[in-house]
């Protein structure tokens, strides 16, 4: 086992230990924010045939010759043609068909005028320009054509796709499966949020918050409980959560008198591969995993609120985006420009939870202030996790730095753009 390793060291070994999960198959307008596991190829060609993108007459061009505003061309309408129709027969000489916006072109047309061109006259209809050949017909075809690899496997789901899935008639897809993540917390003093907090206990806000984000990144938690100081009561519920993909321990990892956490889950037959990781908060994480794959990876999560969530955001959320299928793993990253000094001892990397604001065109980057691993609100505050290297022991006022964005309404704007 490796004790007090980097953190992108950290990061390697656990996504190389992470594989992508399989594929289930799910109604397509279920599948918003899946990711693809198959491609999608097409039976279809869209549209099936020559059609019209307006509203208007189709004609054949040689008869409009010398067409204009004072002097147009009259031609009979001899029928009409709505979507999901088809022209009765070819159109000859002298000849329009009325037609609406997705209707396929009758035989002998070659372009639509648009009615805001034309004037009808009972059966007939006058025309005050000549178009070009083609004019306002979409091609057979010209969207997706039969035999078309049009998603390609690990595409992230969007509604456009959805769409798309609908129209060529895919009303299930395969996708790649949900992660289940078992989470545990563990301690004496934690209680519930509806249980007595008297006498110095706290609730077990982890639970909720790591919970929160395994559903914001498309994991499924499951609430393993609250474990009391004793490995006994720590290994029976740790044994409910081996069935699932990932399994995760808050509290319990450190070197304490009651930090059973460890011993236990080598008792269960997972071979820790590193504890300790050179950053702030969040120092005491283990990693583990079972032998040959047949159990969950194991994370065992600093107790601290704000420790619990920084090294989720670092090492599980990678994880559980590689699990998925996602080919980008990490959280968007900016540059911003630092609007303080700040100062650490050399030695760890640390995330400081910065906000963020648009000035002059530059973002700027703030701390939340308080900086201890306790101070849960500052994560509600935080837009971002500034990286503060870990050789560094100054940033100054005006430095460019790193911020990982945790909270992506930061790029929600208040103007269209337009």
């Amino acid at each position: 086992m490796k004790v007090g390793i980097s953190v992108a060291e950290a990061q390697q070994i656990v996504l190389d230990a992470c594989q992508v999960l399989g594929c289930e198959t799910v109604a397509s307008v279920d599948a918003l924010g899946r990711v693809l596991a198959a491609p999608v190829i097409s039976r279809r060609t869209l549209p099936p045939a020559d059609c019209s993108a307006m509203d208007g007459y189709a004609v054949r061009v040689e008869d409009l010759s010398g067409a204009s505003e004072s002097a147009p061309v009259e031609l009979f309408v001899v029928y009409e043609v709505a979507a999901g129709g088809k022209g009765e027969r070819p159109l000859i000489a002298g000849e329009a068909a009325r037609i609406f916006t997705g209707a396929p072109i009758p035989p002998g047309a070659d372009t639509v005028v648009v009615q805001e061109d034309t004037s009808a006259r009972g059966d007939k209809v006058e025309i005050r320009i000549v178009p070009q050949p083609g004019e306002n017909i979409r091609e057979a075809g010209e969207d997706i054509r039969r035999g078309d690899a049009v998603l390609e496997a690990g595409t992230l789901l969007g509604p456009a796709h959805l769409g798309v899935l609908a129209s060529l008639g895919r009303s299930l897809v395969q996708v790649h499966q949900r992660p289940i993540v078992a989470i545990l917390s563990g301690g004496d003093e934690l209680v519930d949020p509806d249980g007595d907090a008297a006498g110095g206990r706290i609730v077990s806000s982890n639970t909720y918050s790591l919970a929160a984000q395994c559903r914001e990144v498309g994991a499924e938690p499951i609430n393993l409980g609250i474990a009391r100081d004793s490995p006994e009561d720590l290994e029976r519920l740790l044994r409910n959560g081996l069935r699932a993909d990932f399994l995760v321990s808050s509290a319990g990892v450190s070197v304490g008198d009651h930090d059973y956490v460890r011993p236990v889950l080598e008792k269960l037959g997972c071979r820790l591969l590193f504890w300790g990781v050179l950053m702030k908060p969040g120092y005491p994480l283990a990693f583990g995993r079972f032998e040959q794959g047949e159990g969950p990876l194991v994370f065992g999560l600093p107790g601290n609120p704000v420790s619990a969530m920084v090294t989720f955001e670092q090492y599980i959320r990678p994880a559980i985006r590689k699990a998925t299928g996602h080919s980008a793993w990490f959280r968007p990253v900016v540059r911003a420009r630092l609007t303080e000094t700040l100062t650490k001892k050399a030695g760890r990397l640390h995330f400081v939870r910065v906000q963020l604001a648009e000035r002059n065109g530059r973002i700027e980057a703030t701390s939340t202030g308080n900086q201890s691993s306790g101070v849960l609100r500052s994560m509600t505050l935080a837009h971002g996790l500034m990286v503060f290297p870990a050789d560094a022991t100054e940033m100054k006022a005006g430095a460019e730095v790193c911020v990982q964005v945790i909270d992506e309404q930061f790029f929600a704007s208040t103007e269209s753009g337009v």
